[in-house]
């Protein structure tokens, strides 16, 4: 990212920028920061922009071919064209020699980096990762979005709202937003006021409800089920986000006696950094036996549903009962 804002800061762009990753936010800041950077605001003669499947790579060359109009260069926006899964080598050749009167930016969710059109754009340009950030980085974020409205927010209450709502920076939004028109006339934003208007992630309920499994605390189990349900959220996914909660539990506690730091836990994992201690913590009340039937009972349930032996809302309440009973794990 360092080197994508210097070019925009100094004006010195590249023929070709790839942001790829999972932060949606990142991408589409990125992607207003260059347009903004490379062409004036009401320039839509020298623009173009492209969406989806199906994108015709002759029509894009044809049209970088195209010199700009009073301009210094014609931009080309190219998203989700799954070019970068899927192999372009006309692209790819392309911008091995394509004028400096063009500039592309592609903005995608999965790169293959063994690819032709992905080592093109990093030779000839820049081929950014847009992952999700650090907790720091969040904190760092959020107190900066606060400080701007005018308004305060403790760290703690900054970590708080994270783990409430998750490391997703549109989501992170979307809640700040809900707290500033919440706090309207207050300076500070407490704890209070995340617990009153801010969504808690699907992914924090199912953690809470194997916390509850492995406390064997059936009662508190299933109410985190029941309020799922009542969210409209389907008893399928439900029980497959329970399986990869259990899963990841048994990776963290595999790679942890091997010896693995937490970052590359982390990545391993697919969780955040700054929740791996949390894991960490909740694997132990697991041994990896446990884990293991566990995760096979799942799929039987699963099987059950499939074929017709059990409805999924009563199938999903059997298994959190059978597995939050006192002494069921056998």
């Amino acid at each position: 990212m360092k080197n994508l804002n210097e070019d925009i800061k100094t004006g010195q762009f590249k023929s070709a920028y790839l942001l790829y990753g999972e932060e949606s936010y990142l991408k589409k800041q990125y992607k207003r920061r260059l347009t903004k950077a490379i062409l004036p605001e009401d320039d839509t003669v020298n623009y173009a922009y492209y969406e989806g499947k199906g994108i015709n790579p002759a029509e894009l060359i044809d049209l970088a071919e195209t010199m700009p109009f009073f301009a210094e260069r014609r931009l080309i926006v190219v998203e989700s064209s799954g070019f970068f899964k899927n192999a372009s080598p006309e692209m790819a050749d392309y911008i091995k020699n394509m004028p400096e009167t063009a500039c592309f930016v592609f903005v995608e969710s999965e790169v293959d980096k063994r690819g032709k059109l992905y080592k093109a754009v990093r030779d000839r340009g820049r081929a950014v990762e847009l992952g999700r950030q650090d907790e720091k980085t969040l904190l760092y974020w959020i107190g900066s979005g606060v400080k701007r409205e005018g308004k305060q927010i403790k760290e703690s209450t900054a970590r708080y709202l994270i783990a409430r709502s998750g490391d997703d920076m549109e989501k992170l939004e979307q809640e700040l937003e809900k707290l500033y028109s919440y706090t309207l006339g207050r300076e500070e934003i407490t704890a209070e006021d995340v617990d009153a208007v801010c969504t808690v992630q699907i992914t924090n309920r199912i953690f809470a409800m194997v916390e509850a499994v492995a406390a064997k605390q059936q009662k508190k189990a299933l109410d985190y089920y029941y309020d799922l349900l009542a969210l409209k959220e389907a008893p399928m996914r439900i029980l497959a986000l329970l399986s990869r909660q259990f899963r990841i539990l048994l990776q963290v506690q595999d790679m942890q006696k091997k010896g693995y730091d937490k970052g590359k836990i982390a990545r391993a994992a697919g969780i955040p950094p700054f929740a791996v201690a949390k894991y960490m913590s909740q694997s132990r009340s697991f041994t990896g036996e446990e884990l293991k039937r566990i995760m096979d009972a799942a799929a039987g349930t699963e099987e059950l549903v499939k074929t017709g032996r059990l409805s999924d809302t009563m199938s999903v309440e059997l298994f959190i009962v059978e597995y939050s009973g006192a002494g069921n794990i056998d």
